[in-house]
């Protein structure tokens, strides 16, 4: 992942460190973190392209040169939002081993992309750094370490996991949209439209175990359940280097 660029120049501090020093005097009608909040829940209602600096100005009531004074751009703005709903993610602390712990998170960033799609449609999402998404990486790796791994592998494993998380996630939620934009209301409508093509390249033969899904699948429609199989089998490869 890299690292939170800074914005002008070197000396110049990054986001984070800037929240954390003490402000002059208090300014509690406008703060980072309001900000934050009112950008997620507009990216909820109306997705991510609805988030700009004028709307969240109109949204706070105040003029768009005051956002800028704590946001300096959209970098900043995404990286609030990120750390804003990455607040949510939960596994429990009598979680410890680490096929529970990464379980756990994966888990949980599933719901909580489901929660804000928006988060499928972040351009650099893998390269967000922020205070809450390096506490979640930082309970991962301190659960990988210790088991014969060494720093490479582990980060690798650990990757790994969040890797497949965010590639099936995004599938998810583009097939989503795929059906909302076609007007399809489920998995069967959605097959219906698609028969003619489907039914072509199934007749070619060329095709017999993926025919043999087709016809026999019974879980096509579950995606939580292919999430968590395809979860186990990421899970179950990390095992193997672990030993268990």
């Amino acid at each position: 992942m890299a690292a939170q660029k800074k914005s002008s120049s070197a000396d110049t501090p990054v986001l984070w460190e800037r929240l954390e020093r003490p402000a002059a005097a208090p300014r509690a009608s406008l703060t980072p973190q309001k900000i934050a909040a009112v950008a997620v829940r507009v990216a909820d209602a109306e997705g991510f392209a609805a988030v700009t600096m004028r709307r969240l100005a109109t949204e706070l009531d105040v003029a768009p040169m005051a956002a800028y004074r704590h946001v300096a751009g959209k970098d900043d703005l995404w990286a609030l939002m990120v750390d804003q709903v990455m607040a949510e993610l939960a596994v429990p602390e009598e979680a410890t081993g680490w096929r529970d712990v990464l379980r756990g998170y994966a888990m949980a960033s599933r719901d909580m992309v489901l929660r804000h799609p928006w988060l499928a449609q972040l351009p650099t999402l893998h390269f967000v750094l922020t205070p809450n998404r390096m506490a979640a990486a930082e309970r991962q790796l301190a659960a990988l370490d210790g088991h014969g791994m060494d720093t490479d592998t582990m980060m690798a494993a650990f990757r790994a996991v969040n890797s497949y998380v965010h590639g099936a996630t995004q599938s998810e939620m583009a097939l989503r949209q795929y059906m909302e934009d076609n007007g399809w209301a489920d998995g069967d409508e959605t097959r219906r439209a698609l028969a003619p093509q489907m039914t072509y390249l199934m007749e070619t033969g060329r095709y017999p175990t993926y025919r043999r899904y087709a016809l026999g699948a019974a879980r096509k429609d579950d995606a939580a359940w292919q999430f968590e199989t395809g979860l186990d089998c990421v899970l179950d490869g990390i095992a193997v280097r672990v030993g268990g």
